[in-house]
């Protein structure tokens, strides 16, 4: 997905809060738009939206010396999905329709991003889950995907956010355990779950676990490690959390079932939805021109 006019003021939008975030520190809140504006200026729009979060990410744990600074906010996360985790299984154990009910749940976990909102709070992630179990969800692109599960061997999981990440093994449990391999981030960025996430929810300890190799909020592939890149070529399936993951993939020749939580009003253009919708997606080849 190319980089749209509207996307532009969010950049900016999301450099400031992301640093006021981090720092109290005033005049670097000026350092970091003064540079956050140079570098919109000169970005390319056929680039995808994530390659400029990465730029304006890098720039601020260089300014601040911060190296993480979502940590604390990605363990709240952990912590609370932990907690809230039981109940969820249980929820799951009893629906008629468990996979699908899986399916809502993981991307009602897509609430936890801190780009397009630095202040989530844990009642709205509580609202997301009940508008997911109820909310309109894609029927056909649903048994779409069941069919691929069945006759796919080798499915690439590639995660989004901490806390999540959670809600994403409670669906990894309904599928074929030895088939998957979960994809987190090669380093910080936002509050995009890493190696030490995945270690703290236990994800670890269910299914093969690897980082991309990148700092960009969304895969990028040219930019991943080649253990990556080899087995994204193996893939016969990937499941794709989240808008940066739709941002950076939606124009790959490859069998991808994109699940997210349309949250900004761009992406819900490009997929033809509302805003807030819960949104499992087919990629269809490139067969649907930018819009």
């Amino acid at each position: 997905m190319k980089t749209y006019l509207d996307c532009f003021p969010c950049f900016l939008k999301q450099a400031l809060n992301a640093v006021r975030f981090t720092t109290a520190d005033e005049k670097l809140h000026e350092k970091v738009m003064h540079d956050a504006i140079k570098m919109a200026a000169s970005m390319d729009p056929r680039q995808t939206p994530p390659e400029m979060g990465r730029q304006i990410h890098r720039l601020i744990r260089e300014l601040t010396g911060v190296a993480d600074p979502y940590q604390e906010v990605k363990k709240q996360f952990n912590d609370y999905a932990l907690a809230a985790e039981p109940r969820l299984r249980k929820i799951i154990e009893q629906s008629q329709k468990p996979l699908e009910t899986a399916v809502r749940l993981a991307i009602a976990g897509n609430i936890i991003d801190f780009g397009p909102n630095s202040r989530l709070v844990d009642t709205q992630v509580s609202e997301a889950i009940e508008h997911s179990l109820s909310a309109p969800l894609d029927t056909e692109e649903l048994e779409t995907f069941k069919k691929s599960l069945n006759t796919s061997s080798v499915i690439l999981y590639l995660g989004d956010n901490a806390g999540e990440i959670v809600f994403d093994r409670l669906l990894i449990e309904q599928l074929p355990l030895d088939k998957i391999t979960f994809v987190v981030k090669g380093y910080p960025v936002i509050n995009d779950a890493t190696m030490s996430d995945a270690i703290a929810t236990g994800l670890t300890e269910l299914v093969r676990v690897i980082d991309n190799g990148h700092d960009a909020p969304g895969t990028i592939i040219d930019q991943c490690s080649d253990e990556f890149k080899k087995i994204y070529a193996r893939a016969d399936l990937v499941i794709a959390k989240g808008q940066g993951n739709y941002e950076t993939l939606s124009n790959e020749d490859k069998n991808i079932f994109f699940l997210l939580k349309a949250k900004c009003p761009i992406i819900a253009r490009h997929l033809a939805v509302e805003l807030g919708s819960i949104v499992i997606r087919r990629n269809h080849f490139n067969l649907r021109a930018e819009q």
